[in-house]
């Protein structure tokens, strides 16, 4: 979710006869030239199990995730720890139990050379990034799940957090979307094709779309936050057959605060997915929906039943979504969102992502509506 806190068909565009009207003609979508990525030896530790809430024992063997994670240990939690909550019986929803604290091992800091492959244009003040590792045997075996999230950094200047927004089955690159926001984001924006980066992830848990099978799947993005829905719903939609209906709420300001634009006529058009596009105020050309997302969302009426919403945006949009999602009947446990952005270290270290005893970067940064009710009032 971008920048979040706890506050938050269109079938083929041919057949309807509507053409998308996404930006002015003399705002296109920019791509800057791509170059191949050198490979170098990075010679990083590439281990991480992935792990949650629960206090720090002292000793324990390591467990080794895919190549391309960071090297953690997970501890044995002690015999005072409460035991995981149960998950809820069939039609109840989800309930995603915080699980033991991963410890670290190794330089968990050490990020893993990479070099800016492709710089896409989206807005005025959103760019996106296609990296490679610099490790081509690395790169070749990197694998993560969709929600998981990087530390992105401009050497001399600092890190920041984004969700790889690139599906997993896309071994050529890993795409990073970046709202200029600050001093971090910024140096970002200014890189070129070519430049270093450093990368540290996967980090965080993810959305838990094995649970999702047999489900509808109704998403809904606002602004920057389409960036983590779009990577899961590309991950379920190369797996439509294990699932019901997937739907697609996408809102902005306006066209031109709209990202990934060279994309939303495909998604228009996708025979697995209903999407729809909405805009708050009226715009000359536009020939979709006019309102602010909650109020399309309660238009559209999504059936709650067998269903869970997913969503992402900015924390307005986010509360009065979820509002507008429980008046239609969807329980806290299916509604699903992502505190990515109040992420910093990203592996429990900081200690300044925690709400009250819990880290959003190991015990999320993907929560349950219900579990963030749990959570003290601190979001």
């Amino acid at each position: 979710m971008s920048n979040t806190t706890s506050s938050v068909k269109t079938s083929r565009a041919e057949r309807t006869g509507q053409d998308v009207v996404l930006a002015q003609p003399h705002m296109p979508v920019q791509r800057e030239n791509a170059v191949p990525a050198p490979a170098v030896e990075a010679g990083l530790p590439a281990a991480k199990e992935q792990g949650v809430l629960a206090a720090r024992p002292q000793t324990a063997p390591p467990s080794v995730r895919p190549e391309g994670a960071l090297n953690l240990r997970v501890q044995t939690p002690p015999a005072n720890v409460p035991p995981q909550a149960e998950a809820a019986s069939p039609g109840q929803g989800m309930r995603r139990p915080f699980q033991p604290r991963p410890m670290l091992a190794g330089n968990p800091y050490a990020p893993l050379p990479a070099t800016v492959r492709e710089i896409i244009s989206e807005t005025a003040n959103i760019k996106t990034l296609r990296v490679v590792l610099d490790d081509e045997e690395r790169m070749a075996s990197f694998t993560f799940e969709p929600g998981q999230v990087g530390q992105l950094s401009v050497f001399g200047v600092g890190e920041a957090t984004f969700v790889i927004n690139s599906p997993p089955s896309q071994k050529d690159y890993l795409q990073f979307s970046v709202m200029r926001a600050g001093e971090v984001t910024a140096a970002i924006h200014k890189l070129s094709p070519g430049d270093k980066v450093g990368v540290r992830a996967p980090l965080g848990n993810f959305f838990p779309w094995q649970d999702w099978k047999g489900k509808s799947i109704f998403f809904v993005g606002g602004g920057i936050g389409m960036a983590p829905i779009r990577t899961i719903m590309l991950h379920v939609l190369e797996r439509k057959a294990e699932y019901g209906e997937i739907s697609l709420l996408y809102g902005a300001r306006s066209p031109r605060d709209m990202a990934y634009t060279a994309e939303l006529q495909d998604w228009l058009g996708h025979p697995d997915l209903h999407c729809t596009l909405c805009i708050d105020q009226p715009f000359d050309g536009w020939q979709h929906k006019v309102g602010l997302i909650p109020n399309i969302l309660l238009e559209l009426k999504p059936d709650p039943q067998n269903c869970v919403a997913v969503l992402c945006g900015p924390p307005i949009m986010i509360k009065f979504t979820v509002q507008a999602l429980e008046k239609l009947g969807f329980s806290p446990e299916n509604i699903v969102t992502t505190l990515e952005k109040r992420m910093k270290c990203g592996i429990g270290i900081c200690g300044r992502c925690n709400i009250g005893g819990h880290y959003v970067c190991v015990d999320g940064p993907v929560f349950t509506w219900k579990q963030l009710q749990e959570l003290p009032p601190e979001l």
